[in-house]
């Protein structure tokens, strides 16, 4: 694999960090800014629509430029961003500096996919974007829980400055590494015409619908282990850890089965992510299987990855690069409606194995839309033969 996919990797593992950094550290930031620790965890919840909402018009303001120019600048966005959260004086500043860098978040990963598909042969498109995005992975795995003992140890502010060297780093290698593709100048109204292709639609439902599941279970595993599984406080990280582990694991295994055959990639991995989602709900009361289960469904979660970002690729062919950046905001709606819908149950009083079942739902939503995107697909074909 090129070098410049490495490059992309180390942006990805410091973006990946900053988002998800926010949650080990609520307490401490909470206290701080004298606010209760629901209105701290706006600054997740506000990153997510961050990310949602501002990728895409980030990535149209930046049509003109080469995508190696407005993945530079891009960085420069989510360095500038983390330097703000490191120096807020209170929690506006704060969150306007998750925002930007939220917004960065957006658009760089829509445009890495983009130059990643584009460094390799068409047939290993997927495992290039699967490359880039083990940095998301990894920063589950290494990012997250070293960052957070930096922020209990050091205060939470020395975390954002650790992710600050480290957009830097990822700067440089990104201006060092990533080529300037060579590229025919694609028109905005162009990139937004491929939005009146039903495939995109489909595509971004596939990965609206395909991904809940995932935040539905992970947004309340700790209570299911607490209060379902019997396990201690202290438990939790250690399972994380572990899903972390299944994530990094999953992306590479998505990726190499969409290079083989991108649907049924998609129906395998959603699929298994639907029967895990089950599995988990169902054995959340032996603290054995349910690990071995929740590390599966770290596999299979980001299985969905790589196939699911390809896909709006080729939906979108010929104008790309807006679409996979509102693709990367249809992952964050749907861990936005698999969170949401997860809590509903649980206030509904259906106990704490509800958002793996709740999952499961979503799941079988998903393995619809890909079934009929596949449809699409294949009329597609036969009409262009």
């Amino acid at each position: 694999m090129p070098l410049a996919l490495f490059a992309l990797a180390i942006s990805a593992f410091g973006i990946g960090t900053t988002e998800f950094i926010i949650n080990g550290l609520l307490p401490e930031m909470a206290h701080d800014f004298g606010v209760t620790i629901p209105a701290a965890g706006l600054l997740v919840s506000g990153y997510a629509l961050g990310v949602a909402v501002g990728g895409p018009p980030l990535t149209m303001l930046g049509g003109r430029w080469s995508r190696k120019t407005m993945l530079l600048a891009l960085m420069v966005l989510f360095i500038v961003g983390n330097l703000l959260s490191a120096l807020a004086p209170d929690y506006g500043v704060l969150m306007a500096g998750r925002l930007l860098a939220a917004f960065a978040h957006g658009a760089y990963f829509g445009v890495g996919s983009v130059v990643a598909a584009d460094l390799v042969a068409p047939h290993r498109r997927a495992s290039a974007i699967a490359l880039m995005f083990t940095g998301l992975t990894l920063a589950n795995v290494l990012g997250v829980p070293l960052g957070t003992w930096i922020g209990q140890a050091y205060g939470w502010r020395s975390t954002f400055w650790v992710v600050v060297v480290i957009g830097v780093i990822g700067l440089a290698g990104v201006l060092a590494l990533v080529p300037r593709q060579e590229r025919r100048p694609v028109s905005l109204r162009t990139e937004l015409a491929t939005f009146k292709k039903g495939g995109v639609w489909l595509a971004l439902a596939m990965t609206v619908f395909g991904f809940a599941p995932v935040f539905a279970v992970i947004t309340f595993i700790a209570p299911m282990m607490t209060g379902v599984g019997g396990f201690s406080p202290g438990a939790v990280p250690i399972v994380m850890a572990l899903f972390g582990v299944g994530l990094v694991v999953g992306n590479i295994i998505g990726g190499k089965l969409a290079d083989r055959a991108l649907m049924p990639a998609i129906y395998g991995s959603v699929a298994a992510l639907t029967l895990l989602a089950v599995v988990v709900a169902w054995l959340a009361g032996n603290q054995i299987a349910f690990v071995v289960a929740i590390t599966l469904f770290g596999v299979a979660a980001f299985a969905t990855v790589p196939p699911l970002q390809t896909r709006v690729l080729d939906a979108a062919a010929g104008a790309p690069t807006l679409a996979s950046a509102a693709n990367i905001g249809a992952f964050n709606v749907g861990n936005a409606i698999g969170s949401f819908a997860a809590g509903l149950t649980i206030d509904a009083g259906l106990g704490y194995t509800s958002p793996a079942w709740t999952a499961a739902l979503l799941g079988l939503v998903g393995l619809g839309v890909a079934g009929l995107a596949g449809l699409q697909a294949r009329r597609h074909t036969l009409v262009t033969a």
